[in-house]
């Protein structure tokens, strides 16, 4: 097989990146480079060509998933012509659905990753990225009335629960009292 172009190759190395950002937050860090590689429709062998480890490829995967958190946020924004507090209800009341909990792969990194970064999975980059996120995520929260801290953890600790109990009412039960506590 030829060499591939290095547009070819940015295009690869992205793909890679957006499969990893997912995978991980869906199945933690652990996930392999072959498994890496086979969802990005590409071989194991290209990895190396591209990343210098599967830590390297964390930190960027991490990264990318925290843009487009802050991406969602400006979107949010946007939306609500600038309104701070419908755009941040309108992100809890998505954050804390149903449909959240069961996607995580699309979902939120601080909530995907946590498991993983408390247990030192991921390297230093990875952690100081996830660790920023976490604060810029808690800031944009935060309101006149309410600390960002505390509804993120509020938001956090819904979704992992709701995620946790999926088969059960209860799952919903902790949804629907989280966006009530927030409200």
């Amino acid at each position: 097989m030829g060499r591939v172009s290095q547009a070819q190759a940015r295009d690869n190395r992205e793909r890679v990146v957006e499969t990893a950002s997912r995978l991980i937050r869906e199945h933690g860090t652990h996930v392999s480079v072959a498994d890496l590689m086979k969802a990005s429709g590409l071989t194991h062998g290209g990895f190396y060509k591209q990343f210098a480890s599967k830590e390297a490829l964390i930190d960027e995967a991490t990264a990318h998933a925290f843009d487009g958190l802050t991406r969602l946020h400006t979107a949010g924004l946007e939306r609500h012509a600038g309104q701070q507090d419908a755009a941040q209800q309108a992100l809890i009341d998505t954050y804390l659905s149903v449909q959240h909990r069961d996607d995580p792969g699309d979902g939120c990194p601080v909530a995907g990753l946590a498991t993983d970064m408390a247990r030192g999975h991921g390297d230093r980059e990875a952690r100081r990225v996830y660790a920023e996120g976490v604060g810029d995520f808690a800031g944009w929260l935060a309101t006149e009335d309410q600390d960002g801290i505390t509804r993120l953890c509020t938001m956090i600790g819904a979704l992992t629960l709701a995620r946790a109990t999926r088969d059960f009412p209860v799952s919903e039960e902790i949804l629907a009292a989280a966006r009530a506590a927030l409200r």
